[in-house]
Order: C-alpha cells, then structure tokens, then sequence
C-alpha cells in the first residue's frame, strides 16, 4: 500500500507537464457546476430534480477525467461530459449512493461520513466495468474499502493545508487543487485495484 506522500507525489507525476489542461478542464467544470446550480435554483418545485439529473453525469465525469490523468492519458476537454455517455447508470450509481449515504447520515454524521467513504470508488468501479450494475459497484466498493476507509479519511485530511492556502486567493487556487486532490483520489484507487489484483493471484 503507498504512503499518502507517495500517492500526492504520484498525482504530481501524473500532472507534470499536463497541468494547464487539468486546470482548464476543471475550470470547465466549475463553470458548468455553476450554471446548473444557478437555474436550478430559480426553478420553483422541480429545480432539485433537474439538478440532480445534471449533477450525476457531471459526478462520474470529473471522478473519472482525472483517473485518465492517474493513468498518463491526457483527455479532451469533452471527458468532463463523458458521465451523459453512461447517463443511466451514472444517474442510477448517483442516486443510491446519495440515499445510502443520507441515510446513514440521519443517524449521525459520523455514520454518514463513512458511508460516503465506503462507497467511494464506485465511480471508477462502475468506469472500469462497463457492463456492471451501478449497485454491483456500490458493493465492489465497499468491499474494497474495507480496512481502508481510516487511510482514505487521513488522506482527505493531507490536503486540508492546501485547502487553506487557497482561501485567500478567492479561489483561484482552487483551480490548481482540484486537479491535483482527484487525481490524487484516482491514485489512490489504483492502489487499492492493485492490491485486490494482487490478492486474488495469491488466492
């Protein structure tokens, strides 16, 4: 299992010489976040559905733009879209996730945040699987994160410096973490394929 030094240094790598188009692609992203939030919100009674609509597709897309990056392949700026290629499974894989989770979360937010992390590699499961069911990945996913959730949640923590550093920069800075936290996300799903890889030949 890589440290998290060793998983940040890895996405570094991987973005080396690359980075003008990670940010870029993430601006577009940003900039399209921004415009369903903003119409979502001035439609009365059905804008969280179509919110929700838009922001599954969008969801599979970024996990999934900066896993090509992990993997030394710079995508087009269309990969951020990529999620309305598979629009009914990422919608499916988005919404019993989004359930799960609130659910565990009515309980106590503890309970939520692990659930979020158990079921966080679904996206590059389901990426990985074309012809999987979106609940099949849900439970790769959690299968996969077992024993693994603690070093995910240290991780996310890694980058809570960066997090600040950027803050006073109106959130320009945030343009260059994106990239670098979900490739630095990517990586670390790649380790963990890799492990269970290694396991299955073992058994």
């Amino acid at each position: 299992m890589l440290t998290r030094p060793q998983i940040r240094a890895r996405a570094r790598q991987s973005l080396s010489g690359n980075w003008k188009p990670a940010v870029l692609h993430f601006l577009m992203f940003v900039i399209i976040s921004i415009i369903v939030s903003t119409v979502t919100n001035k439609i009365n009674y059905i804008g969280w559905i179509i919110s929700i609509l838009m922001e599954a597709p969008l969801t599979y897309g970024i996990y999934n733009h900066y896993l090509d990056y992990a993997r030394r392949n710079v995508p087009d700026a269309a990969g951020v879209l990529r999620g309305f290629e598979r629009y009914r499974d990422s919608l499916v894989l988005y919404v019993v996730m989004s359930i799960f989770t609130l659910l565990w979360t009515l309980l106590l937010l503890v309970p939520g945040i692990i659930a979020a992390m158990r079921y966080s590699q679904s996206y590059y499961i389901l990426r990985d699987n074309p012809g999987m069911a979106p609940t099949e990945a849900i439970n790769r996913s959690k299968a996969m994160m077992a024993g693994n959730k603690w070093r995910l949640f240290v991780l996310y923590l890694s980058f809570l410096g960066w997090f600040l550093l950027c803050i006073p920069t109106l959130g320009v800075g945030f343009l260059w973490l994106g990239p670098y936290f979900s490739t630095s996300m990517a990586h670390f799903y790649e380790d963990l394929r890799g492990g269970v890889q290694e396991n299955r030949i073992v058994a």
